[in-house]
């Protein structure tokens, strides 16, 4: 049986953040815990969002403090907050850390306990408040999704907690708000993004509708991801990232994701590192390894990122992703290797053992053992 999740409004394109506050009252909230960073703060751009919530006569209570890989910290901060001020829907804007921290928020709200109970698949028993989620960033999808990260900084650990309960009721995606957006988190977001697609797409639980949402993703970043990071006024490149970013979501959200994520999320919870870069690097070096499973999906990846594979045998065709993929990559300035972010080769047992763990590795296409995990980590490096 395969399952199909999704928010059930999803809104498109400059100026829809305006409408904010038209949703926050259609989905009966009167007073929003609106959850964010301290740049958003700084750049003005919570400010712009409260307005549009205190035109239509919400209420609006601020917690700034989700930092880039949101704690479960964070999460009690935030619902302090949420609980003492008598709130009753959740806003979350930002990328993909204010919102999972958001959705952290709503989790416990209505279950009660601690977020580290939540871990793993469908743990939840009670949906979250209504939640209205407000994207600035082409990569993550969490505004669509029913992924959220939180670390626990006790193990250093990032958990993955994957439910239907945290997917938001309302998706915002207002390409206005992303051109602010530096060049270095564009091109990181953006190559999560694509990490995404692809994952979903060589997935063992990729279906016919996945596959539609992957593909399309993969042209559409082959295609205006240079442009964006070029230029980050562009407006045309950036919606259609924000295109791109939220298929490809709606592919992995629902075919999940591999080796790739769970190696990542474990970088990210030893080390503090950006999640996007640490997909962008391991991404060739997963997929290199993932070849010989599924060939001819890896001639499908190259021919959406543009690559012309006429008269090639089909291993030739598929490698081509690789090169693609690094290309890319190097294009848009990811680092070229874990060395650069300060990794250790030491750590390596301990980074497998965790991925190992993880929920995402249950749905790659080729079974790894704790050795080859260790290579992919090693020629990454």
């Amino acid at each position: 049986m395969h399952s199909y999740f999704i928010p059930t409004v999803n809104l498109m394109g400059a100026k829809s953040a305006t409408v904010v506050g038209k949703q926050a009252k259609a989905i009966g909230g009167s007073k929003a815990l609106l959850v964010t960073d301290r740049i958003l703060v700084e750049m003005g751009i919570v400010a712009k969002i409260e307005q549009h919530l205190m035109d239509e006569g919400i209420q609006v209570v601020v917690y700034d403090g989700a930092l880039p890989n949101p704690t479960v910290d964070n999460v009690h901060e935030g619902l302090l907050i949420y609980q003492k001020e008598g709130c009753d829907v959740i806003i979350a804007v930002g990328g993909g850390s204010p919102i999972d921290c958001a959705k952290g928020i709503g989790l416990v709200a209505t279950n009660g306990g601690q977020i580290t109970n939540y871990e793993g698949l469908d743990m939840s028993e009670k949906a979250m408040p209504p939640f209205i989620a407000v994207n600035t960033t082409a990569g993550t999808a969490s505004e669509m999704t029913r992924f959220t990260i939180i670390t626990d900084s006790d193990r250093h650990v990032k958990m993955a907690i994957v439910d239907w309960h945290v997917t938001p009721t309302v998706s915002i995606n207002d390409p206005e708000l992303m051109v602010s957006m530096p060049p270095g988190l564009t091109a990181a977001t953006g190559m999560d993004a694509l990490t995404h697609a692809i994952e979903a797409y060589v997935s063992t639980a990729a279906t016919p509708v996945t596959d539609s949402a992957a593909i399309k993703a993969i042209e559409l970043i082959a295609k205006y991801l240079r442009a964006a990071v070029a230029n980050g006024n562009n407006l045309h490149a950036r919606e259609q990232m924000a295109y791109a970013q939220f298929m490809a979501g709606m592919a992995f959200n629902n075919a999940s994701l591999g080796n790739v994520h769970a190696m990542a999320h474990q970088l990210g919870g030893l080390y503090d590192l950006p999640h996007g870069v640490c997909n962008a690097i391991l991404l060739p070096h997963v997929q290199r390894f993932n070849l010989i499973a599924c060939p001819e999906r890896f001639v499908t990846i190259a021919e959406a990122l543009g690559e012309n594979t006429q008269g090639l045998s089909i291993m030739k065709a598929a490698n081509l992703a690789l090169s693609s993929i690094e290309q890319l990559a190097k294009d848009v300035g990811i680092p070229s290797g874990l060395k650069s972010l300060g990794v250790k080769e030491k750590d390596f047992p301990l980074l497998a053992d965790n991925a190992l763990k993880d929920a995402c590795l249950a749905t790659n296409p080729r079974l790894s053992s704790k050795e080859e995990i260790i290579q992919i980590y090693k020629n990454a490096m």
